[in-house]
């Protein structure tokens, strides 16, 4: 590895998966101005969309999230050019 390239504040942090609610403690040096209390003790906290607990590769289920509502759309305009033909 080269010298001097990689960052030197590594830190534990608090991950949450948002879809879910589950949460891990890891290293990071991602920055957050939030915190959570995570097994007696008062971490950083970074927001995710989805891990490996809430992933359908991972779980082996096909679990939709859709937060936007863009599924929806999708379909409703799939829906309208299938109908035309």
């Amino acid at each position: 590895m080269k010298k001097g390239i990689h960052p030197e504040n590594y830190r534990p942090v608090v991950f949450k998966d948002m879809s879910n609610g589950d949460m891990f403690l890891s290293k990071s040096t991602c920055k957050t101005n939030e915190t959570v209390e995570f097994e007696g003790e008062t971490y950083p906290l970074v927001k995710l969309e989805i891990s490996s607990t809430s992933h359908p590769f991972y779980t082996g289920k096909s679990k939709l999230v859709d937060t936007a509502g863009r599924v929806d759309r999708f379909m409703s305009r799939y829906s309208k050019s299938t109908s035309k033909k």
